[in-house]
């Protein structure tokens, strides 16, 4: 889904027209949000977001299974698997498994630690523990009621924040925000924006911790790109920001494409695309989500190649503030 423009302006006519059907649906939400939770043989650190898509979820969650795993702990993911066919719980294995099976997000989370999909969180909660997880990171599942959470954050993007306030489909927000503040523990501003610093005010005068973090391209990729001049494209939550993250490692970005979230590309979409880029002399660079998607491609399209990855990792600008909220809220602050 790609999320309408009048999400992001102050709200106007579309947002006014849908308040009947936001309100509906903020209120089954609201009401969902309240009940409790099973509670799983291991501390539950949920990754999420207020607004539907783009914050940054899966890269903060990466950066919070890395801290976990420097003090002694052995993490998991464990995540619904948008976008793929598997209900689950599955233990996620690259080799084996595509875009179209688990979803982008679980493929790209396999690679830093054991990954499981599962639409019934409580069960794969116990397929995590049963492969020898200490600790869950849950990426996505803030207004998902089915886990107790021992710790809950909440991620949102400095240059959008949450966009004209309104509930879905009125706006971006997943569930009226008076129902979710009394969720969020700690809030992650990735990145920088007067959006996001009115929401860390926010965040601030109801004592929930602020934690300033932001997105860093992987040096290699950025220095073999640098000074050349590219076709970004992305289906992505905020397509727009890749196309920041490459303007700020030094990328010339002569051209751009934007796709819907977690888009099944297609063989002549991408051949298109990269007719485009050889006819202006263009290096095509996209997302490591988006690449996972592409490997789909493989035996369609033989150009896939020529088309380069930006990677990035999600850096908190003080990340001793995050290891005390989870020395605090995990059990004598170590494994078991």
């Amino acid at each position: 889904m790609k999320a309408p423009d009048f999400w992001w302006r102050p709200p106007g006519l579309a947002a006014a027209c849908l308040a009947p059907v936001a309100f509906a649906y903020g209120a089954v939400a609201a009401r969902r949000m309240g009940q409790e939770g099973v509670r799983a043989a291991v501390p539950i650190i949920c990754v999420g977001n207020v607004t539907v898509g783009g914050s940054g979820k899966t890269p903060t969650a990466i950066a919070v299974a890395s801290l976990l795993r420097e003090a002694g702990w052995g993490p998991a993911f464990l995540l619904r698997g948008y976008g793929g066919r598997l209900a689950g719980p599955v233990s996620v294995d690259p080799a084996r498994h595509v875009a179209g099976d688990v979803g982008d997000e679980a493929l790209l989370l396999a690679r830093h630690a054991q990954t499981i999909v599962s639409r019934d969180r409580p069960a794969g909660a116990a397929e995590a523990v049963a492969l020898g997880a200490q600790v869950i990171v849950m990426d996505d599942g803030l207004q998902n009621p089915s886990l107790a959470k021992t710790l809950s954050l909440a991620v949102f993007d400095g240059a959008v924040g949450i966009g004209n306030g309104r509930v879905l489909p009125a706006g971006p927000l997943r569930a009226p925000l008076r129902a979710q503040w009394s969720r969020i523990d700690a809030v992650v501003i990735v990145g920088p924006g007067p959006r996001g610093d009115a929401f860390a005010a926010d965040a601030a005068a109801r004592t929930v911790p602020v934690l300033r973090a932001a997105l860093i391209p992987a040096p290699e990729a950025a220095a073999s790109l640098a000074g050349r001049r590219v076709l970004a494209f992305a289906g992505i939550g905020q397509p727009a920001k890749f196309v920041r993250t490459c303007r700020e490692a030094g990328l010339e970005v002569a051209a751009t494409r934007d796709f819907p979230d977690h888009h099944p590309f297609t063989a002549p979409e991408i051949s298109d695309l990269l007719d485009a880029a050889e006819r202006d002399h263009l290096v095509p660079v996209t997302t490591e989500k988006d690449e996972v998607r592409l490997r789909a491609l493989a035996g369609s399209e033989p150009r896939l190649g020529l088309i380069r990855t930006l990677p990035v990792t999600l850096a908190f600008a003080q990340p001793d503030e995050l290891r005390r909220l989870l020395a605090e809220r995990l059990p004598g602050g170590r494994p078991s």
